[in-house]
């Protein structure tokens, strides 16, 4: 994820570009990347394979993977469909093949998380649970939030229609977010009021120990 153009982007009916498909060996490097980024957000995950075998957030990402392959693949777009909502099914994520999303996602606990079609998502966010990427019209084209780099969004969190989220922002739980948020601020409330941070945790920090933030959070 590099700007804020990525926001105008729809590749709704579109093929992927062939840089956005990668090979085999390097979706495996993805899917090892996902897995480390749940087992290090997360104090409670005591190794890889108790992460690969019990957390929905995984194995929907892992079978969003999948079946965004199959969306930009010639008519394989209802098994796509039907892929996802398999692991919506299994896990309680619902995840559109369509959604873009970026490296390494930890989807925390995960239940009731929605990710729309037009959805776009950078490396290293963290979503929680009853979240949701959503739109605010039935009307074709993007309709659905992109996320920046490092973006955290709170427990029953909506995030609506084709907004920018910066890069480093944070949405607080249950907050209703309509308006872009600048890279690095905080949105709190219903509607969000944006907020500059008192305090941001760094990139490799776990979840639980960026306290200040997660009164809003979680």
């Amino acid at each position: 994820m590099t700007d804020h153009h990525d926001a105008d982007h729809d590749d709704t009916d579109h093929p992927m570009p062939d840089g956005h498909r990668p090979g085999l060996r390097h979706l495996l490097e993805i899917l090892a990347e996902d897995l480390g980024a749940a087992h290090a957000h997360d104090p409670a995950a005591r190794s890889r394979i108790e992460v690969a075998l019990g957390y929905p957030g995984v194995h929907a990402l892992w079978t969003h993977r999948l079946a965004h392959r199959m969306w930009h693949r010639p008519g394989l777009r209802l098994p796509a469909r039907l892929v996802s909502q398999l692991a919506r099914w299994l896990t309680g994520i619902e995840i559109h093949p369509g959604a873009r999303i970026g490296r390494r996602l930890f989807i925390d606990h995960g239940m009731g998380v929605v990710i729309g079609q037009t959805t776009v998502i950078g490396d290293d966010c963290v979503l929680f649970h009853g979240s949701t990427l959503g739109g605010r019209s039935m009307a074709r084209g993007k309709r659905h939030p992109t996320l920046g780099d490092r973006v955290m969004v709170g427990a029953g969190a909506k995030v609506l229609g084709p907004l920018w989220i910066g890069h480093d922002a944070q949405i607080g739980a249950n907050a209703v977010v309509t308006k872009d948020v600048p890279s690095g601020m905080v949105a709190v409330g219903v509607p969000a009021a944006v907020r500059a941070p008192g305090h941001r945790p760094d990139h490799g920090q776990r979840v639980e120990d960026a306290s200040e933030l997660l009164e809003y959070v979680i």
